[in-house]
């Protein structure tokens, strides 16, 4: 059983669409629905949205944020974070 709530889907586009499909650590602009990847680009990078807590069930916007494939991995593989608490304030969560 998934700790993701049922409209997942759903809040994870709402926050990309928020940050404009931006990644709120390198602010890298990643690649929206059913974009094609720019073939002059070395690489495209799809928008995750990260559970700055790591609990899946921890919806709360200030818990949520957009980051880039590479960043998000980054955060995971190194057991501790890439983003900084201070990090998120300048994330404008308000709006969600």
């Amino acid at each position: 059983m998934s700790d993701y709530p049922k409209h997942w889907k759903e809040l994870a586009k709402t926050i990309k669409e928020k940050s404009d499909w931006c990644c709120q650590k390198c602010g890298r602009v990643c690649l929206r629905p059913g974009q094609k990847p720019n073939t002059t680009k070395p690489r495209a990078y799809n928008l995750q949205v990260h559970h700055w807590n790591r609990n899946p069930s921890d919806n709360r916007p200030e818990n949520l944020i957009p980051l880039c494939s590479a960043c998000h991995l980054s955060y995971h593989r190194g057991g501790k974070g890439n983003v900084s608490v201070g990090q998120l304030s300048l994330f404008d969560i308000s709006q969600f």
